[in-house]
């Protein structure tokens, strides 16, 4: 048994028009799902989910606006040269990105949110990332990155690439598409993000079967008013929101 993530779900006030900023971000298409409350970003050439390689993104409609705490999960966007980086950086700021401080300092990356605020960095060309497509890695902020790598570790059919006590990169078996890595941050998870992943069973897989070997891994259980939907609400060990879809 094992899940996969099927897409990053972005909570937003205008669904439509973050999910055309991050269509343009990242050179996909938006989606119009038909359900009227979300927006779904992935390749172009029409609607595959979920994709064989690419993590998509599903902006989800909210009434609540986001808070000024950060995001403990983000975006790392990949670039191939210091002129790419840069050209990059000047076209999200046109299509309505703005600069975020975050305690990065002096980084060779840039920092940027999306028009709702979603912190998200542009990095600076990295071999690691030259085959990734444009979402190089998605990024937890967490407290232990080894504890978190176990955890995940055992829910996903991802690889372990890189544990140390700082962080832990997971990518896909097949070591496609992005990575997921867990950074050590300081601070403690305060408020819900904005910004959590959806994982969803492999085709035959039984959604009621995944969600109870997590709990035994040690995710809890999270109500949020969602009622009788077909999907399940978590929280890893350490707080991070995800849910488990129902498989396709």
């Amino acid at each position: 048994m094992a899940l996969r993530p099927a897409h990053l779900n972005i909570k937003a006030l205008d669904h439509s028009a973050v999910g055309r900023f991050w269509a343009e971000a990242l050179g996909w298409s938006a989606y119009d799902t038909g359900s009227g409350v979300t927006t779904y970003v992935g390749p172009v050439g029409g609607l595959v989910w979920p994709h064989p390689v690419a993590v998509g993104i599903d902006v989800v409609a909210v009434p609540e606006p986001g808070t000024a705490t950060k995001n403990r999960v983000h975006l790392d966007l990949a670039t191939t040269s210091a002129d790419h980086q840069a050209e990059l950086v000047a076209r999200l700021r046109t299509l309505g990105a703005t600069p975020a401080h975050v305690g990065q300092g002096d980084a060779p990356w840039k920092v940027l949110a999306d028009p709702e605020g979603n912190e998200f960095c542009v990095l600076e060309p990295r071999e690691i990332h030259r085959d990734t497509g444009p979402i190089a890695r998605i990024v937890v902020d967490c407290a232990d990155p080894r504890a978190m790598a176990r955890f995940w570790g055992a829910a996903m059919d991802w690889t372990l690439h890189e544990v140390t006590d700082d962080r832990a990169v997971l990518r896909s078996a097949e070591d496609v598409g992005p990575c997921l890595e867990f950074v050590r941050t300081p601070g403690v998870k305060t408020v819900p993000d904005r910004v959590h992943l959806d994982l969803l069973p492999y085709r035959g897989g039984d959604r009621a079967a995944e969600v109870a070997r997590l709990r035994a891994l040690g995710a809890t259980d999270l109500d949020l008013g969602q009622g009788d939907v077909p999907w399940t609400c978590l929280t890893d060990p350490e707080g991070h929101e995800f849910c488990v879809l129902a498989p396709s």
